[in-house]
């Protein structure tokens, strides 16, 4: 049985923060995402896959800021960049610097949709200005989605403060259900302007799905035989699943598909990228613009990333490491004869709990996660992890070997 962790400085901060911020840290950050009083709140500091608290307790990091840290934290070739960047050049100006010209071309070079590109800042500036996009370009006004895509008006899941005017034409499908979504777009397929699906299903809290033979195919078909706009939200899977997105590594080239997280190791970007001729309403149809997207500093920072995932085959290694793990996990659930399942492998890794009547499931899923981060493995009970490239053998053993202790552990409420 692992020690509960000291995390005395991290209550008090959290104590401080509910004086200050409402909810004290943002949305899903707050500890009953985790398992409140196991795990920390506030870190202090990480480097490569690991990641230290304000009470000094070091973890290895496999939520990687859910998904931003590809290569490790505190690159030092990244930071480097751009710390020459704001020395030699500087970053935030009132035109633009060139190396957006360079980061769009190297988009055009590695992304099978990419023709035109448009740098932002997050996940969900890209997202929200991909459907902008295509009702411009189509004329319409309903959206079909898939997945997660951010906390803007149109698809945040939560609806307060939201007028019901502004998400009403969003219609949401279940992944991998191409008989719903064919339904769907035979009640209202003349005014669908898009559909922004995730190519790999990741829904919050369950296990992470691939795609079905011939759905995302099937998907593209609806989309070209209504007029729709295909968006790929590659949030998550761009730059991690293959250097071309899901979508090189699926075979299904979208019309437009969005990017971040991944591509600049943490650093905040997001880009809209996709055919010329959809793209280009935002030249008079449609208006985009910010005073910090067209900043420099993250556009180096890709810029290096994308070299260094290159030059050492990160992606091919993670996904090496990945299926490694991804033997031993399930090996290890199997004998445990505990009802759970691991998911989402090579690069998704998220072990869920199947739901039962008696809401055992829920029980295990505490218990488990609480075992973990005592032996101080991190990972989010709700939210699949990742690997990241400077996670080492010994870092993926010691998570290998905690996962089998905390399941050892959790035979106890069976």
């Amino acid at each position: 049985m692992a020690d509960k962790l000291k995390l005395d400085k991290s209550e008090q901060m959290y104590q401080r923060s509910l004086e200050l911020i409402p909810g004290a840290v943002l949305g899903i950050r707050r500890p009953y995402n985790f398992v409140p009083g196991e795990y920390p709140i506030f870190f202090e500091s990480a480097k490569g896959g690991r990641v230290t608290d304000v009470d000094g307790n070091e973890y290895i990091d496999l939520l990687c800021a859910y998904g931003p840290i590809i290569i490790g934290h505190r690159e030092e070739e990244i930071d480097n960049a751009v710390i020459e960047q704001i020395q030699n050049r500087g970053f935030c100006f009132s035109l633009t610097q060139p190396t957006q010209n360079i980061l769009a071309e190297k988009l055009n070079e590695l992304i099978p949709c990419s023709e035109k590109s448009v740098f932002v800042k997050t996940g969900s500036d890209a997202t929200s200005a991909a459907v902008r996009i295509a009702r411009a370009y189509t004329g319409r006004d309903k959206i079909i989605r898939c997945g997660y895509h951010g906390w803007h008006d149109w698809c945040v899941e939560v609806k307060g403060g939201v007028p019901k005017s502004v998400y009403e034409d969003t219609h949401e499908v279940e992944y991998n259900d191409l008989d719903q979504l064919e339904d769907l777009y035979k009640s209202i397929g003349d005014q669908v302007a898009c559909m922004i699906i995730t190519p790999l299903g990741h829904p919050l809290a369950n296990k992470v799905e691939y795609p079905k033979e011939g759905y995302l195919e099937g998907v593209k078909k609806l989309a070209e035989k209504y007029g729709a706009v295909l968006i790929f939200d590659e949030i998550r899977t761009g730059f991690r699943v293959n250097l071309g997105g899901a979508q090189k590594e699926f075979g299904v080239t979208p019309d437009m598909a969005v990017f971040g997280k991944a591509m600049a190791n943490g650093y905040p970007i997001g880009a809209v990228t996709g055919k010329k001729e959809i793209m280009d309403v935002l030249i008079d149809k449609a208006f985009l613009s910010s005073t910090f997207f067209p900043n420099s500093t993250e556009q180096i920072a890709a810029l290096k990333t994308i070299e260094i995932l290159e030059r050492e085959n990160v992606i091919d290694k993670i996904k090496e490491r990945g299926n490694r793990v991804t033997k031993r996990v399930e090996k290890l659930i199997a004998d445990s004869g505990i009802p759970a399942e691991y998911s989402g492998d090579p690069w998704m890794p998220f072990i869920t709990f199947i739901q039962d009547e008696n809401k055992l499931y829920r029980k295990l899923r505490t218990e488990f996660y609480t075992q973990l981060i005592r032996r101080k493995v991190f990972l989010q009970p709700f939210h699949h992890g990742y690997i990241a490239y400077r996670h080492t053998e010994e870092d993926l053993n010691i998570v290998v070997n905690s996962i089998g202790e905390s399941l050892d552990e959790i035979k106890k409420l069976l």
